[in-house]
């Protein structure tokens, strides 16, 4: 049977974020949802990645408007993800189409470090995940790639031949910081190329009570000759209001620290 996660519990989450990082007793509300994100990877690290999608597997329209496939549970949700990473990370395109703020606004916990990969350094200034508010901002570009934020955002520069930056790389430099614990929020692309590059140690998979028919696939992985070529992962299923989360486990396929390119 799956777990119903009720507004009721809200009131004992106050605690979960400084638990995750702490240690201790999680309450037993939230242990069986957020427990498994204290396991780390040989590496130290915890890397999860979420996406909210349609019955029919889209993350949006194919003009790309996707505000709001999920219903209030399921943002509640990321943000609750949000407050317990050190960490979130979307890629450019997210930030053009969405122009997401990346905060914890719904729910109690400290907001994350802002992560936004633009390997060309094409986004504005003027976005709101850029926003001087306090909070620590990061950008990783292609080595060479001139970058047009502003002198207080940290600028990552990483050697790359390929038109997406390694994610590999990404993480070992994330974790030359202190961040170990990262939310891989989007958009598809790049929460595609993570768990392609077996750099997922989880996937949470918000799936709303909608179809759409059409629209922008919420995975894109290299095509399989086979079905025994398929991913199979262990998986538990809870209910978020309407909604079904399925939390997939990735941890056996992550793929060994070290094989990042440390050109930085």
């Amino acid at each position: 049977m799956m777990k119903r996660w009720a507004v009721d519990n809200a009131s004992s989450w106050t605690e979960v974020p400084q638990v995750i990082r702490t240690g201790g007793a999680l309450p037993e509300a939230w242990d069986k949802l957020f427990g498994p994100l204290r396991a780390t990877s040989p590496s130290g690290a915890m890397v999860v990645g979420q996406i909210g999608q349609s019955l029919d597997g889209r993350v949006a329209t194919l003009s790309g408007h996707s505000h709001y496939i999920n219903g209030a549970a399921g943002l509640d949700h990321l943000h609750r993800l949000r407050s317990v990473v050190d960490a979130v990370v979307v890629g450019a395109g997210t930030v053009r189409a969405d122009d997401p703020q990346l905060t914890v606004r719904r729910v109690v916990g400290p907001n994350p470090v802002r992560v936004v990969l633009d390997p060309r350094g094409s986004l504005s200034v003027g976005a709101r995940v850029f926003a001087a508010d306090g909070t620590r901002r990061i950008v990783f570009t292609r080595d060479g790639t001139k970058s047009r934020t502003e002198r207080d955002i940290e600028t990552v520069a990483l050697a790359c031949s390929a038109e997406l930056l390694d994610p590999a790389a990404i993480l070992e430099a994330l974790a030359v910081r202190g961040l170990r614990r990262v939310l891989v929020e989007g958009g598809a692309r790049t929460v595609s190329h993570f768990l392609a590059a077996g750099c997922l140690d989880r996937l949470h998979v918000v799936v709303a009570p909608v179809i759409l028919g059409s629209g922008i696939p919420s995975l894109a992985l290299p095509p399989i000759a086979h079905m025994t070529d398929a991913l199979r992962v262990p998986i538990k299923a809870h209910l978020l209001g309407d909604e079904v989360l399925f939390d997939c486990d990735l941890s056996a396929r992550r793929a060994p620290a070290g094989a990042a390119n440390r050109s930085m």
